[in-house]
């Protein structure tokens, strides 16, 4: 797949991201999948990947400022 960005390839890796869940609250879910530009370093999420992700995020404690999530577990 190429970059919608740069037009440059794009490969598989494993990240961590940081998702602002409220105002004060951002969660950091740690070694997510995802497709990662050799270039200019955007970012897909595939669709199964994004879905988990929205469960991780709905069920953050957002009464603390920062929360780790590994993505696996």
């Amino acid at each position: 797949m190429n970059c919608h960005v740069c037009g440059s390839k794009m490969d598989e890796t494993i990240t961590d991201l940081p998702f602002k869940v409220r105002d004060t609250s951002i969660v950091i879910v740690k070694d997510m999948p995802v497709l990662q530009c050799q270039s200019c370093r955007e970012y897909l999420l595939k669709d199964s990947i994004m879905q988990r992700l929205e469960n991780i995020l709905k069920a953050a404690d957002r009464s603390v400022e920062l929360e780790i999530v590994k993505f696996a577990a």
